[in-house]
């Protein structure tokens, strides 16, 4: 295994300087993770600028992949850098003969910064993530704006969007608005919260027991949704449905117990599946329990962690603490080991 030196430094994964490929997915998720890498740095350099210390560590991380800096986005409230639009300078001609091929602008929000200048409001955010209110914010309006400025200007099939942990609900949001004007950009989510009453998936560990548990909240779930009258039938009309033709990239940590809820999300569809009861599982996996509480009491709440499909890639590689499962790093290192599957949302 190559040492941490050979594959990392402040500027970048030096692994894919030689040898970036397009059409190589490993390779288009590093890029993506570094982008983002590029924001936490871009409001790391803005901090030491602030404290005088006038080192500056973030434009690496896009320039050697051939991408300029076109626009910050900030956080008008504590005028911290939370997002960035990166446009592509150069990429082989060869590339735009094939698919997929390269973006013209990628567009990545940063996560929690957990220091004093940032904190504050990072965590007020959080908090709106919990209580799926992250849509009132400033911070997400004014990243929809730009993504949805860019989308006009040069068409969906040239935009990524790309975010990590809070940044990762932000694109997230950002996605599902987008796909319900139905244009479906290429999204890369890095350990996106899952915001769960019960988390199963870190809680239970006897397999047995986590399906059983599973099974009975999808009946109790289909259920109070049906009897409530929430659940739709017309599919043209149905909102869940719209957003099943968007497929993002998640990325999850299954030590992490912020995101690793996702796992069993989507396996536990296939096995509802399995089992010839996938039609009350089709209308539970469209619910939370705050989303069932909220229509309870005549409020629509859309749940911000539930996407319809996705193409889900887990981390099975063991980690040594919560920092490095809830890391970004890990999404550019090649040494980990993965697994990957599309789980698609069947509405009939």
């Amino acid at each position: 295994m190559a040492s941490q030196p050979e594959l990392f430094d402040v500027s970048g994964p030096l692994h894919l300087l030689t040898s970036f490929d397009w059409r190589n997915t490993f390779h288009r998720r590093s890029l993506a993770a570094s982008l983002v890498q590029g924001v936490y740095s871009l409001e790391r350099d803005r901090q030491r600028v602030k404290m005088e210390q006038h080192e500056a560590h973030a434009s690496p991380w896009w320039e050697r992949f051939h991408f300029q800096l076109n626009h910050v986005l900030v956080d008008d409230t504590d005028l911290s850098y939370f997002g960035a639009i990166y446009e592509l300078k150069y990429a082989h001609p060869c590339f735009y003969q094939s698919t997929p091929y390269p973006p013209r602008y990628v567009i990545a929000f940063r996560g929690t910064l957990i220091t004093s200048l940032t904190r504050y409001e990072d965590m007020k955010l959080n908090m709106r993530c919990v209580f799926a209110k992250l849509y009132e914010s400033l911070r997400f309006r004014k990243a929809f704006e730009a993504v949805w400025n860019t989308v006009i200007a040069i068409g969906p099939a040239n935009v990524w969007i790309a975010g990590h942990s809070l940044g990762a609900s932000i694109a997230m949001l950002v996605g599902k608005n987008m796909a319900k004007s139905r244009y479906h950009l290429e999204t890369y989510l890095f350990n996106p919260p899952f915001i769960s009453v019960l988390p199963i998936e870190q809680m239970i560990k006897n397999e047995t027991l986590k399906d059983g548990v599973r099974i009975a909240g999808s009946f109790m779930t289909a259920g109070i949704a049906t009897a409530m009258n929430i659940h739709r039938d017309d599919s043209e009309e149905d909102l869940f449905t719209l957003l099943s033709e968007w497929t993002p990239y998640v990325y999850v940590n299954p030590s992490d117990p912020i995101c690793s809820e996702f796992i069993g999300y989507f396996q536990h569809r296939e096995k509802m599946d399995e089992m010839g009861v996938g039609k009350y599982e089709r209308i539970a996996t469209q619910y939370s329990f705050g989303s069932l509480v909220s229509g309870a009491i005549g409020r629509d709440m859309e749940p911000l962690h539930i996407v319809p499909t996705a193409y889900m890639t887990v981390n099975i590689s063991s980690s040594e603490d919560l920092r490095q499962a809830h890391g970004i790093v890990q999404w550019w290192q090649p040494h980990y080991e993965w697994q990957s599957k599309l789980y698609k949302f069947k509405s009939l």
